[in-house]
């Protein structure tokens, strides 16, 4: 055999078990992207109230990594639903990393007492954990396993209060 044909027998076998392996995860709700998994980059950033937050130390847990700015008219019509969503999937493991791109605190304090008063503000002052995850929009919503991989893709905003979202998420918090 050469080295072509082994090359090729290689590589179908690593896509093989790579697609085996995405395969145990659920097929998402529209909107919402499937991704080939990926190591997460991990961040370490504080919130608003200077509590400082390291994203592996949330391994064994779902996360919803979210990325958003107070003049984001879709992060601002999002909002309530992820606060929505958050009263309802807290308890039940879901981990949150809520991340403001790049705004002052007294912006950010502002905007979540209007949208999302109970929900827990990571503030990226300087803009470095937005420009390593690279989000090709705001809003922006990655869901990372408990192994800490990314797994699943949002770009825009969702109603992820709606049973479409809740139970897919539900259905991610049943895989360790």
């Amino acid at each position: 055999m050469n080295s072509h044909k082994i090359s090729l027998l290689l590589f179908l076998l690593f896509y093989h078990i790579n697609l085996t392996a995405n395969s145990d995860f659920p097929e998402p709700p529209t909107g919402i992207i499937k991704l080939a998994p990926y190591q997460a980059a991990d961040m370490q950033i504080k919130d608003i109230d200077a509590i400082p937050f390291k994203l592996s130390e949330t391994k064994g847990h779902w996360v919803f990594v979210h990325f958003w700015a107070s003049w984001c008219g879709p992060c601002r019509k999002e909002m309530p639903a992820i606060q929505k969503m958050w009263n309802k999937l807290e308890k039940e493991g879901l981990k949150m990393a809520l991340i403001n791109t790049a705004e002052d605190e007294d912006t950010i304090f502002n905007f979540l007492g209007i949208y999302a008063p109970d929900i827990r503000a990571l503030m990226d002052a300087d803009g470095l954990v937005t420009e390593e995850w690279k989000p090709r929009g705001l809003p922006a919503t990655y869901l990372v396993d408990p192994d800490g991989k990314v797994r699943y893709q949002a770009l825009g905003g969702r109603e992820w209060h709606k049973p479409t979202y809740l139970n897919f998420l539900r259905r991610l918090l049943k895989i360790k």
